[in-house]
């Protein structure tokens, strides 16, 4: 049973995308693309062999970015929900700020990010936080405020303290919501490194992801570009699953979500 299920969970996603490669090879060559506009799919897999090492250096520094800035969203985010949902009034005050932070162009806080914590790692962890936070203060906060009034008034009947509400019912409850904002968040901190790769991060073998996006499109090096991309797709996607797997592990053994069979 367990081969099967294997089997029906992974073989289709990994069949459509063999089916993709093969029809963007047919359309290439038989529509003659030329490989400067779109290279095709083994153009693009012997780019990263022979760009094997540069691809992996940069990934790990776009990696470790995206991560930090991650683990920061992640603290101020559900601090930040969890405030938020103590009191309407409280949400009221801070919730426009929260929309502030997803609303303003990225490109035009960058200049102010680097001037006050300068150019490279920090200026990139700063935007990638930026970028990734606001999901997380949401879905959070509305976990927070959807737990079940009937687990409250049981709670206060008890006269918990106002901690032991939050860690014993609001947190638990809230849970499915949070890990539904990270999943969301996992992927917007990859994008907000290599964007801030793009307009804060140093040049050269430290540039990660970003800078070599960059130095390759100004070069029409097409076939290490895709290369390149393909790569921040799959960060993204490690990124994501690593989120899914703890989501599992925390809700997997109790919540309708994870419990649903195919």
């Amino acid at each position: 049973m367990g081969g099967m299920t294997w089997v029906r969970r992974y073989l289709p996603p990994a069949l459509i995308f063999i089916g993709f490669l093969i029809l963007w090879q047919a359309v290439c060559v038989l529509g003659r693309i030329p490989p400067y506009l779109i290279p095709t799919p083994v153009q693009v897999f012997w780019a990263i062999i022979v760009h094997w090492s540069t691809l992996w250096d940069a990934t790990w520094i776009t990696l470790e970015s995206a991560f930090f800035g991650f683990l920061l969203s992640i603290v101020i985010g559900v601090a930040v929900a969890f405030i938020m949902s103590q009191a309407k009034w409280i949400e009221r005050s801070l919730y426009p700020y929260a929309i502030l932070l997803q609303t303003v162009p990225i490109v035009a806080v960058a200049p102010l990010v680097i001037i006050w914590v300068g150019a490279g790692m920090r200026a990139i962890v700063v935007i990638a936080f930026l970028i990734a936070v606001f999901p997380i203060i949401s879905n959070t906060n509305f976990g927070f405020l959807s737990t079940d009034q009937n687990l409250i008034s049981l709670v206060k009947m008890y006269n918990r303290s106002r901690w032991m509400m939050a860690v014993k019912v609001r947190f638990p409850s809230a849970l499915p919501q949070m890990f539904a904002g990270l999943k969301i968040s996992a992927g917007l901190a990859v994008i907000g490194a290599i964007v801030g790769q793009f307009v804060a991060g140093m040049g050269g073998s430290t540039g990660g992801l970003g800078y070599l996006i960059t130095e390759t499109s100004q070069n029409l090096q097409m076939d290490y570009l895709f290369a390149a991309v393909f790569a921040s797709a799959v960060l993204g996607i490690f990124h994501f699953g690593l989120v899914n797997l703890i989501s599992t592990l925390c809700i997997g053994r109790w919540h309708e979500s994870a419990l649903v069979k195919d």
